[in-house]
């Protein structure tokens, strides 16, 4: 087995160490070892696979939750022999886990990582793609089904004769505007397809299925026969949670994004201000002491090749360079802030979601700072849990498919919603889902659909946008983080007005916000828009 094992990572290009080689081929599994050595290139972005990989328990649970439910039960005695003792709390299907784990906890802090998708590397098929949308209306059906509102609930394939009052669940195959003026949709479900109308004389409904996006999962009520559907009333799946919960001891937690750096427009004095204020040598500020974590939602580098004649706009114009110059000024910041650095669309990763962690080829100097936690995009963290208390679960996205829906959702293009973030936040969370137009992301399709939202955050965060809002649906904290990098003639040319360097700043106690300005003038002046 030694030599099969051998060749596969000489078609792969991977260097193996004579200790792992000697694990991988007592465990007499050829398949299985093809797949642990696939998930720590995939998951550590290591081609020199060592021990060492495994003694970091983070990224050895990573490595083998990953794996195929069958294959792990196949590597226990493995597991036993690196030494590793993983407790994962998980749920698995086809390849791709979302894992909910405590065991993802930052040494001497309150930081759990609840969900990071990890994606086995393959070639994608068709089946891929039925098998991901087939699994996410199971899930996003299981949402509606819990709604009051849809009752005497049938399948479309089980409809027969003229009902009354029906409800159905379908996903949103298609969209149109009738001779009439009136909508219609066809919706499917595991059974069939069905057209359904609203009519445009219920103004109220009509506005309504105006929003719906294209393979979104939706309710609908109404009467109608096998072929048509005329409906009274729209449910949306909705996310909301019962309270706001509130700690019992006195935190702060901040959020920034979209740094930017490596632009030449990244706002330095002003981040620098930013920085010694966390540091406490800004005079009458005794809050900064309960500052206890730092969300960053993306951006954090400007990158490399980004948008047409970037190259203009950049100061530092290697990846790898804006990584280190970034974990130099990110490296002053006290050690006892929790830093929670999650990738977007400028970062050297992947533009397919969910975007994996940050590739240590380029970005190793921020795994060597002791005091930051790097997720995935997206991902679910949970902050200030203590004996007493459970935590705040939070939600991050870096909000790549904000653009698409501020274009194609009649209600958030009249108000230009790139510039109100939080009307395209509360329309995702409406929907239960981070992206559910096929067209509004690039997407890994993995059985499991990670951009559902399945858990409810306490707190939904995104940046993109380049705008500072906070708000709140249905008792959710909604926020929205403003940049850190002067505009550039690309963006002003998209109509964008960005906010520059204001920190929401959330007290976990009493939940008030308050919204820091750290941007100084003469960054402005340095960096004119023309």
């Amino acid at each position: 087995m030694n030599k099969e094992i051998l060749r596969f990572c000489l078609e792969k290009g991977f260097l193996l160490d004579e200790e792992i080689l000697k694990l991988l081929s007592e465990t007499g599994d050829l398949e299985s070892a093809k797949l642990v050595l696939e998930s720590v290139k995939n998951t550590t972005q290591k081609k020199i696979i060592t021990r060492e990989i495994f003694q970091d328990k983070e990224k050895a649970i990573n490595v083998f939750s990953a794996l195929p439910e069958q294959n792990q039960k196949k590597l226990e005695k493995l597991k036993i022999k690196l030494g590793l003792n993983i407790e994962i709390s998980k749920e698995i299907v086809s390849g791709v886990q979302e894992e909910k784990t405590q065991e993802i906890l930052e040494e001497n802090s309150n930081v759990k990582v609840l969900s990071m998708p990890v994606s086995i590397g393959k070639k994608l098929e068709l089946k891929d793609f039925v098998e991901h949308y087939r699994n996410r209306f199971n899930e996003m059906r299981d949402f509606l089904q819990e709604s009051p509102q849809l009752n005497n609930l049938i399948s479309i394939g089980k409809i027969y004769g003229n009902r009354q009052g029906i409800s159905l669940i379908g996903m949103v195959v298609s969209k149109r505007i009738t001779k009439n003026n009136n909508l219609l949709f066809e919706i499917e479900d595991l059974t069939g397809k069905i057209k359904v109308v609203i009519n445009q004389n219920k103004k109220e409904i009509y506005e309504k299925a105006e929003e719906i996006a294209l393979d979104s999962v939706v309710g609908f009520k109404g009467s109608g026969s096998r072929e048509i559907l005329f409906v009274n009333e729209i449910i949306f799946p909705d996310a909301a949670i019962p309270e706001r919960k509130k700690s019992n001891i006195e935190e702060y937690a901040l959020f920034v994004g979209d740094l930017h750096f490596g632009s030449k427009r990244f706002l330095e004095n002003s981040f620098l201000k930013f920085i010694d204020y966390l540091n406490g040598k800004v005079p009458d500020t005794p809050e900064v002491a309960k500052i206890k974590y730092l969300f960053i939602v993306g951006d954090v580098v400007t990158g490399v090749g980004n948008y047409p004649n970037q190259e203009r706009d950049l100061k530092i114009i290697d990846l790898e360079e804006q990584f280190i110059a970034l974990a130099n000024i990110l490296g002053k910041i006290r050690k006892d802030i929790q830093i929670i650095i999650s990738p977007g669309n400028h970062d050297g990763v992947r533009l397919m979601e969910p975007q994996p962690l940050l590739d240590e080829k380029y970005a190793w100097p921020l795994y060597d700072l002791e005091n930051v936690t790097l997720t995935t995009n997206p991902s679910s963290v949970n902050i200030g849990f203590n004996e007493n208390f459970v935590g705040f679960d939070v939600l991050t996205y870096h909000g790549f498919s904000f653009p698409y829906y501020v274009n194609n959702v009649p209600r958030l293009m009249t108000k230009k919603a790139m510039n109100s973030p939080d009307l395209i936040m509360k329309y995702l969370l409406r929907n239960r889902h981070l992206a559910p137009a096929h067209a509004s992301v690039q997407f890994f399709p993995s059985a499991k659909d990670n951009l559902v939202i399945k858990n409810i955050p306490d707190i939904f965060v995104a940046g993109h946008t380049h705008k500072s809002t906070v708000s709140y649906h249905n008792n959710i904290l909604i926020i929205s983080a403003s940049c850190w990098e002067a505009m550039t003639p690309y963006q002003e040319k998209f109509g964008n007005d960005p906010d520059h360097c204001k920190v929401p700043m959330l007290n976990l106690k009493t939940r008030e916000v308050k919204i820091l300005d750290f941007e100084e003038e003469e960054d402005m002046r340095e960096r004119p828009l023309k």
